[in-house]
């Protein structure tokens, strides 16, 4: 990457002190979509993953973590969207934006820095963990969150039992190696399905589980690999022995390849996710179908997609905040 590295200052222009607006026209905030659980427990993530935090992004934790509490129901679901004015237009459910939100509150409550946000995040998490999706990405999402909870706290049963259970719902892979996944198509942040896998055989020493997660992953990363950059499944997903489109690419996908890379750099010692990560840092530097730099130095802002025109120069959440977790990733790196 270039000198210019994204930082937090165009998450800090989609925030209010509400929550994380969904959608911006370029980098313009678009009030009238409001926000959603989904962006704000990314958000709760990705500020939570920085080991010295500026108290602005401590000021961020708390709005997002205040958010995810108040989306929270009785019984641990979740709304997911609110109106500008303050209102849910939806009632709480288990799906996505349950999964997402339990990832945001597992990992404030293993790795932020204010132990007030820690055990708030863990009583919220704590109740979201009695629920179990039908949707194999929610439980997926979930789990991950349920990992980051083990990693501090190894004697936790409910997060154990969260953890497996995520796990089996991602399904075992078929053994033809020419589609070694559970499904028979690949839709959206499909790397998330390998990371759990791969946690959870970490976590409860199953080489087996750990081995099926490493597998799934370098197959997800060969096939979304051209000419040594990366061309991840677009948008409109890709079924097994059907044509598949090159566009329109979404900075999700990247985000959670960098992501699983990451955790199996972490889990196995070996360089090589090292480097499948920094293919991830690459394709938002331009090394992409497009050639195309994917973010604005003058915002900070991740762009929308990847079009066969070019970026979708719209600057919203979700691909904003794909773009600060890769960066994350890339500060890291040797």
């Amino acid at each position: 990457m270039s000198a210019a590295t994204p930082g937090f200052k165009h998450l800090l222009r989609l925030s209010d002190d509400t929550g994380l607006f969904e959608h911006a026209r370029h980098a313009v905030v678009l009030r009238r979509h409001g926000y959603c659980t989904d962006d704000v427990a990314r958000g709760l993530v990705i500020v939570t993953r920085e080991p010295s935090p500026a108290h602005r992004l401590t000021r961020l934790a708390e709005c997002y973590l205040a958010f995810l509490t108040h989306a929270q129901d009785r019984s641990g679901a979740f709304h997911n969207r609110l109106t500008f004015d303050r209102r849910w237009s939806d009632r709480p459910g288990i799906g996505d934006s349950w999964g997402r939100a339990m990832w945001g509150l597992g990992t404030a409550a293993a790795r932020n820095s204010t132990p007030w946000i820690r055990n708030e995040a863990l009583r919220a998490f704590a109740l979201g963990a009695e629920q179990r999706s039908p949707h194999p990405r929610a439980m997926a999402f979930a789990g991950l969150g349920a990992a980051e909870v083990l990693r501090v706290v190894p004697d936790s049963s409910t997060a154990a039992a969260l953890l497996t259970d995520a796990a089996e719902a991602v399904g075992t892979p078929a053994e033809d190696p020419t589609w070694p996944w559970p499904q028979p198509y690949l839709t959206y942040a499909n790397a998330a399905l390998a990371e759990v896998v791969i946690a959870a055989g970490d976590l409860s020493d199953d080489q087996q589980l750990l081995t099926s997660g490493l597998n799934m992953l370098t197959w997800l990363c060969d096939i979304q690999t051209r000419d040594g950059r990366l061309s991840v499944v677009p948008i409109a997903g890709w079924r097994r022995e059907e044509p598949r489109s090159r566009y329109d690419q979404q900075p999700i996908e990247v985000a959670a390849l960098a992501d699983a890379c990451a955790t199996a750099a972490h889990v196995t010692g070996d360089d090589a996710w090292q480097e499948r990560v920094r293919r991830s840092v690459a394709w938002f530097q331009g090394a992409n179908d497009a050639g195309a730099a994917m973010w604005d130095p003058a915002t900070g802002g991740g762009y929308d997609g990847l079009t066969e025109h070019g970026p979708n120069l719209n600057q919203g959440a979700e691909s904003t905040l794909a773009l600060i977790s890769t960066m994350q990733h890339n500060r890291l790196l040797p």
